[in-house]
């Protein structure tokens, strides 16, 4: 890596155009226009908030509603696959990935597979698309048009369950 030496203000004035200079643009001179700032880039969200249709019931009689689920991994969506409850039903994969991307459920210290098979059935179909919508960011869903009518529509890109695209 080269390294310079601090520009002295003797060196500063000479490498520095005179203002005079830039203030005239003969013919054979055209002023360039000035370059657009540059967008700033917004930082990657990774984690989203959600409120449950239901709410989980803890051992206690709690209800908690408000969560946080993260972006998943591939990691995410291998490991269960090696799960023998997933193994033995497929339809558990659900239940072990959600496990995993959830990170807070109210006031649990924890949110495990164990808790979200515990859930009410309209609360796991809510993470279900919640989860799809969170991790493919809008894009399971294509615009296409009628052969027969030529009207134009969506489809629905995304698998049937969790893990599948």
């Amino acid at each position: 890596m080269r390294r310079t030496a601090p520009r002295t203000a003797a060196a500063a004035a000479v490498a520095e155009p005179a203002p005079e200079a830039e203030a005239w643009a003969g013919p054979e001179q055209t002023a360039a226009p000035a370059p657009a700032p540059a967008a700033t880039p917004q930082p990657l969200r990774t984690e989203f908030e959600f409120e449950l249709p239901r709410g989980y019931v803890d051992d206690s009689g709690t209800v908690h509603r408000l969560g946080v689920m993260r972006l998943a991994t591939a990691r995410d969506e291998l490991i269960p696959l090696r799960d023998m409850r997933v193994q033995e039903n497929p339809a558990y994969l659900s239940v072990v990935l959600l496990g995993r991307v959830i990170t807070r459920l109210g006031t649990l210290p924890l949110v495990h597979d164990g808790v979200v098979e515990n859930m009410f059935a309209s609360d796991l179909a809510f993470l279900q698309d919640f989860y799809r919508q969170v991790n493919a960011e809008g894009h399971t869903r294509a615009a296409v048009t009628c052969p027969h009518c030529e009207e134009p529509f969506e489809v629905e890109l995304g698998g049937s369950r969790l893990g599948e695209s």
